[in-house]
């Protein structure tokens, strides 16, 4: 892991530092990090928003077929073992 040093204004250290001591945070860092992986997930949910949008707008909907599914099955498949292996790495 690296590190990033950060400039606060007081008022706002005060906020940080009372929010690891009341919120279950055992360091500042680890406050931090929990704002980054939200604000990545917000992202993450606007992506597939706009990707859900786009889709609806293309056109007439065609039926799935077996094979649809099953490719659908091995990309969920792959993304929850990358998942796991980043979260494993942390």
């Amino acid at each position: 892991m690296t590190s990033v040093n950060i400039s606060l204004p007081t008022t706002q250290r005060l906020f940080v530092e009372s929010k690891v001591s009341r919120g279950g945070y055992s360091t500042v860092s680890e406050y931090v990090r929990e704002l980054i992986r939200q604000d990545q997930q917000r992202e993450a949910e606007a992506r597939l928003e706009g990707f859900l949008l786009q889709a609806m707008e293309s056109g007439e909907p065609a039926p799935m077929t077996k094979e649809d599914w099953d490719d659908v099955r091995k990309e969920v498949k792959r993304r929850a073992a990358l998942r796991k292996k980043i979260r494993s790495n942390r």
